[in-house]
């Protein structure tokens, strides 16, 4: 027996709640790809929404614990910073673009939500 974060308890949740759907395609190999990726397992990235020349990404920590996770996407990212339930960008919630992603810090079962302002 060990503890559901060794479990994988959430990620299978989402398996099952989510399950991958299958498109007929052409036979052409297709590189992977993946827009977004989270370092930590305690970290879930809940949704991704479109907005006019930009995304906002949400992600909780659900493990409860106290993390610090990178972001990163392969999308054109200009600007990044966190902002409030409502999508209003938060004072001081600059986030700096390094090469690892953006850094994120959680407390535990701490929902984040984080404006990427897209270059056009």
């Amino acid at each position: 027996a060990g503890s559901f974060q060794d479990a994988s308890v959430i990620q299978h949740a989402y398996n099952l709640n989510f399950p991958l759907h299958t498109v007929p395609a052409s036979s052409a190999q297709c590189p992977a790809w993946s827009a977004f990726s989270v370092s930590s397992p305690a970290v879930v990235l809940e949704t991704a929404e479109d907005r006019p020349e930009a995304v906002v990404v949400r992600l909780y920590e659900a493990h409860g614990s106290t993390v610090v996770a990178w972001l990163q996407t392969s999308l054109p990212v200009k600007e990044a910073m966190l902002c409030d339930l409502l999508e209003r960008p938060a004072a001081g919630g600059r986030l700096p673009l390094e090469q690892r992603g953006m850094r994120l810090s959680f407390t535990p079962f701490r929902v984040l939500s984080v404006l990427l302002v897209l270059k056009q």
